[in-house]
């Protein structure tokens, strides 16, 4: 196909084969998110879930890909995946609009995945996730906080248990060790980088989109246009070099 004709040149068509055949599933389509889905479906990807319960809302559009002023109240899954075929109509996308949580995640069939990724907010639902996709054969990337950063030099790439820096990463170690651990290793995407937000109003939206990870606090913070990209576009190119790792099996 001429549209990865670029790609197939770099990586080879063992790479286009394999990637073609790939199942991912990816939770939540957000600043993160939506970037990740995208770079996945450019770099081959053949078969690709998205999971989001959100509508499109304004406060999106500084930073989410799927966010214009023509898609605002719209469910996200839908805009994404009629944007996804456009790039790919051969793509296989499942686009679900629902919440991840203890009473849901049986209905996704996390071992029906090669790679599961999370790029979610809610700290609750993201201690469930990190701890049934590690029990799973799939491969599992995790997305830390993208809010508060503006230097794209601090992105990093760590295991779990050595990400360092990052509040998000705390509070969630401190959960998971008191609700008996993992059940494997895992890469995450983050930065060290802590960048206080300089606004002098305090933003305060209990709505689902806008809920912070900590949901002790009421101060939204701040995100500028290219970091939640930059952390989306790290988690999908950890994918595609894992799947040009098994080219060269």
């Amino acid at each position: 196909m001429q549209k990865f004709q670029r790609t197939e040149l770099l990586l080879g068509s063992s790479y286009i084969k394999i990637a073609s055949q790939t199942r991912v599933i990816l939770f939540g389509i957000g600043g993160v998110g939506s970037w990740c889905a995208e770079a996945l479906v450019r770099g081959g990807i053949g078969h690709l879930t998205i999971v989001d319960s959100d509508v499109v809302s304004e406060t999106n559009i500084n930073r989410q890909l799927l966010a214009t002023t023509k898609t605002v109240g719209e469910a996200k899954t839908k805009v994404l995946k009629e944007r996804l075929l456009e790039i790919n109509p051969d793509v296989n996308i499942i686009a679900l609009q629902e919440v991840y949580s203890n009473d849901t995640y049986e209905s996704f069939e996390l071992n029906s995945y090669d790679y599961i990724i999370d790029a979610i907010d809610s700290l609750t639902n993201k201690v469930h996730l990190i701890q049934q996709a590690t029990k799973t054969d799939a491969t599992f990337f995790s997305s830390m906080g993208a809010a508060l950063k503006t230097d794209t030099s601090k992105i990093k790439v760590a295991e779990f248990w050595k990400v360092y820096g990052c509040p998000l990463a705390s509070a969630l170690r401190g959960k998971i060790r008191k609700s008996g651990g993992v059940s494997k290793k895992f890469q995450c995407v983050f930065s060290d980088e802590i960048f206080e937000n300089k606004g002098d109003n305090i933003i305060v939206d209990k709505s689902e989109d806008n809920k912070s990870w900590d949901a002790k606090k009421v101060k939204i913070n701040g995100t500028v246009s290219y970091m939640p990209a930059m952390f989306g576009m790290t988690l999908a190119g950890l994918v595609i070099q894992s799947i040009i790792a098994k080219t060269n099996l």
